[in-house]
């Protein structure tokens, strides 16, 4: 939101909630521990808090500033909670905090802690995630050996490289669940130790190290820990605005029209402060901040306008894209329509001389036909991809299908016919055995008469003078792929076939 209305928003929470500690315009009593509690951006969770503490006078610090990286200028509460039932309830605290107030965002408050455990929370309507839980110690540190635990956090604003830009803000934490945090101290590129009040502002070009240690009551102190980073110069004034582009995608008809649904995605780069936000108008409305693709899926014709401001405030000039987006089409459920048509030399009974050729056709005019299949006999379906021809003698039934692409399978459909020999006898001595039998192995496979008065075994021939076993193999292996091209034999056939031949000791 705008900074003058986050400060005006702060302002009224500022004079309707009381304060049950003491104010950060008093001078706050001496206490025997000190307590930090910041906050940043984030709306879900405080940045840094404590999590244990000793029993007695206390100093509560709440800092939600531009120091501890507040940079939207939200307000934030530290309220104790005094009602949940398993929590102490004898401090009563609330404490509004925004960069933007008399304080900056930084308070103290002095609080009498007693053992127990206390339960916080924000009270900014809408954001009661930020909770947690304090646990308070007695305080008896006789039998207290081990040190702080000691943190510290660097803040500020930060190049594309993570240097700090101007200055850094470096916040030390320190807990104890022993006899409690009796001080911390902190020291700035290894000068001399200094006790730690509040966070460490430095803003001297170059590399830094800030190092820091705390002490307990029980007089043990923690090793020194140490945060480190670069303070670089502000870069010089950027004048130039974003750079704004749009990508339509979606599915687009032949006319270059989006069908269902177009989505807009927007894309931003600037090279000197960085983009801060893009917005968008879609059809003259009000711009909105871009955060996820514009998806549109209002039949008609669409304008859309956008543009993106850098963090220097400069804005690039409006840009437009212009599209149309139409009603799919309804939904196929039609299937196919399918037919066959069978040729070849007839004679007087109707019979095919020779052999037959089917032709398959299906058309469909929603979404087009994805395939043909065909069945020859009893054998599976097959996909079609031209003119089958069936030359071996006797009836045949050649059944038929088609799919189109929306999935819809037209009615199997057939047509039947009869081959029968063209007169001519190339095999005068058939093996007219009633199967297929390669050296003694039935097949089961009908020997059937191919066309021309040889039989499957008469083109096999396993009595002939073959060079070797696997030369027979091959040459079954041809054969058996010839009938299976002609429709006289399926797959399944000529795999039974092969493997006789396989097996069998022809040509060994």
């Amino acid at each position: 939101m705008p900074r003058r209305l986050t400060a005006a928003l702060a302002a009224l929470l500022l004079t309707v909630t009381p304060w049950a500690a003491t104010p950060a315009s008093a001078a706050p009593r001496a206490a025997d521990q000190v307590l930090t509690w910041t906050a940043a951006d984030d709306i879900t969770r405080y940045k840094s808090a404590p999590t244990q503490a000793v029993a007695g006078a206390t100093t509560i610090i709440w800092e939600n500033s531009a120091a501890t990286g507040n940079t939207t200028g939200m307000p934030h509460t530290l309220t104790f909670d005094t009602s949940t039932e398993g929590y102490n309830h004898d401090v009563t605290l609330n404490i509004l905090a925004n960069p933007f107030d008399v304080n900056n965002g930084r308070h103290e408050a002095t609080v009498t802690l007693t053992p127990g455990r206390y339960r916080y929370f924000c009270t900014i309507p809408g954001h009661s995630q930020m909770v947690g839980e304090l646990v308070v110690t007695d305080g008896g540190g006789g039998d207290d050996t081990t040190p702080p635990t000691v943190t510290g956090a660097v803040s500020g604003d930060r190049d594309q490289d993570g240097n700090y830009v101007a200055a850094a803000t470096v916040t030390v934490t320190a807990t104890d669940a022993g006899s409690g945090v009796d001080a911390v101290e902190y020291q700035v590129d290894d000068t001399s130790f200094q006790p730690y009040t509040q966070p460490v502002r430095v803003t001297a070009i170059g590399d830094h190290s800030v190092q820091f240690r705390a002490t307990d009551q029980a007089g043990n102190t923690s090793a020194v820990g140490s945060v480190s980073f670069r303070i670089v110069e502000p870069t010089q004034e950027d004048t130039t605005p974003p750079v704004v582009t749009a990508a339509l995608t979606g599915d687009r008809d032949g006319d270059g029209n989006y069908v269902g649904t177009a989505t807009a995605t927007l894309t931003a780069t600037d090279e000197g402060s960085g983009v801060a936000t893009i917005e968008y108008s879609l059809d003259g409305g009000a711009f909105t901040a871009y955060a996820n693709p514009v998806v549109v899926n209002t039949v008609g014709m669409h304008m859309l306008h956008y543009r993106a401001t850098d963090v220097a405030g400069n804005t690039s000039a409006e840009q437009m894209a212009h599209f149309t987006v139409v009603a799919p089409p309804a939904e196929d459920t039609t299937p196919p329509t399918v037919s066959a048509t069978v040729a070849g030399a007839r004679n007087d009974d109707g019979a095919y001389v020779g052999g037959a050729t089917v032709t398959v056709t299906a058309t469909d005019d929603e979404s087009g036909v994805a395939k043909v299949e065909y069945a020859l006999d009893t054998a599976a379906w097959t996909t079609y991809s031209g003119p089958v021809t069936v030359r071996a003698v006797g009836a045949h039934t050649v059944r038929y299908r088609a799919t189109d692409t929306a999935g819809n399978t037209s009615t199997e459909q057939s047509t039947t016919f009869t081959v029968v020999a063209d007169g001519t006898d190339a095999c005068p001595e058939s093996d007219t055995r009633p199967t297929v039998i390669i050296d003694g192995d039935d097949t089961g496979v009908a020997n059937v008469d191919t066309g021309d008065g040889c039989t499957i075994n008469d083109l096999i021939d396993e009595h002939a003078d073959h060079p070797g076993h696997a030369e027979f193999v091959r040459h079954v292996e041809a054969v058996t792929t010839a009938l299976v091209t002609a429709g006289t034999l399926d797959r399944r056939q000529q795999g039974a076939i092969v493997r006789a031949a396989a097996r069998s000791d022809v040509g060994a």
